[in-house]
């Protein structure tokens, strides 16, 4: 009888910890406000096109801890994007897409949100036969409800945006696949292609240096 007074306060505190622990594990995503382009150390700009773009690793904490889903762990590399339009006309991305190549020469394609959903989620299927992954009932109450999660949440971080608009910044994450990679943070860079100006013509590529400061402190060996 003396003890339970202490034992009472010690399942209090476990409790509370649960409660906490239960909360923070059901945040909900939100999408980082993005910066000018020219302001991120690892950029690329077009002074004459009036147009920059520039990208940021969220490989580790602290930036990974924005997800609830730990991508890297399956070997998901997640990038945020920034494009700046600093011109007087908006600049289409409909075509725009994302290579990364590292210092070894492997070249490596922006993944699609399914892509990203199969391999987080545990699900079998390819890119060349993708499927329906977006809200499918999957065995188990508390799965079922993880992976609809993880699937909202890369809806919402994916670069969604199909132009952007003079004077303006758009931001948003694509996410490539790193798995059995080594050193994809060090010597290597993204290539971004298919931007166009207001008259159809295709931008010259974008060439961003992934530089170690972007890089979380990671060495990028897998």
């Amino acid at each position: 009888m003396l003890f339970r007074p202490r034992n009472n306060v010690l399942i209090l505190a476990v409790s509370v910890l649960f409660g906490a622990l239960t909360l923070w594990a059901a945040k909900d995503f939100v999408m980082p406000r993005p910066e000018n382009a020219s302001t991120y150390p690892s950029k690329d700009a077009h002074p004459n096109e009036k147009v920059t773009a520039a990208v940021e690793l969220y490989n580790a904490p602290p930036k990974s801890d924005i997800f609830n889903t730990p991508y890297i762990q399956d070997g998901i590399l997640p990038v945020f994007l920034a494009i700046t339009n600093d011109g007087d006309q908006p600049v289409a991305l409909t075509q725009m897409r994302a290579e990364l190549v590292t210092s070894g020469r492997a070249k490596l394609q922006a993944l699609t949100t399914d892509d990203v959903f199969r391999r987080v989620a545990h699900i079998s299927g390819s890119s060349t036969n993708p499927g329906r992954v977006s809200p499918i009932p999957l065995p188990g109450g508390n799965k079922n409800k993880k992976s609809q999660k993880t699937y909202e949440e890369l809806k919402a971080a994916n670069f969604v945006a199909e132009a952007v608009e003079p004077h303006s910044t758009k931001g948003g994450f694509i996410f490539f696949d790193v798995m059995d990679v080594k050193q994809w943070t060090l010597g290597s860079h993204i290539y971004l292609t298919g931007i166009r100006d207001a008259n159809g013509t295709e931008l010259m590529y974008f060439d961003i240096p992934v530089i170690q400061a972007n890089a979380a402190a990671a060495s990028g060996a897998q």
